[in-house]
């Protein structure tokens, strides 16, 4: 018996440390966008998840279902796809990244988002997008 006190309370420090902080969630979502690795990106998504509008507030994009068809489209249809961060700032269960995206779609067209990343149990449960006005 007290070795298998001794176990867990040698164990559960372990557990513990090893949950991912939201910037950690954030950056795995990221390495796999950059990889157009569609299984280990919907990894850290949640099944609720919601994309905003950070302009109007409305919801662009809503569910796992909807969000794993969405990118595994970007994916295929994107070869040359890269997220470059700009800046990058934690708060809380919040990060905020100011992406540089090439080759989306194929399009030779960089973009430059904005992205509100909300974080919740390591999986990512809300994102705001803010774009430039044009």
């Amino acid at each position: 018996m007290r070795v298998l006190i001794l176990f867990f309370l040698i164990l559960t420090p372990l557990s513990l440390s090893a949950q991912m902080s939201p910037e950690e969630v954030v950056q795995k979502q990221l390495e796999t966008y950059n990889n157009r690795d569609i299984d280990g990106f919907m990894s850290v998504i949640d099944t609720n998840i919601t994309m905003h509008d950070f302009s109007t507030g409305k919801i662009t994009l809503e569910g796992y279902e909807d969000c794993k068809k969405v990118y595994a489209e970007v994916f295929a249809d994107s070869p040359k796809l890269h997220s470059k961060i700009l800046t990058r700032t934690v708060f809380d269960n919040k990060v905020i990244d100011h992406e540089y995206i090439t080759g989306r779609k194929g399009s030779d067209t960089p973009i430059e988002l904005v992205l509100i990343y909300e974080v919740n149990d390591e999986k990512i449960t809300k994102i705001s997008v803010l774009r430039k006005q044009e």
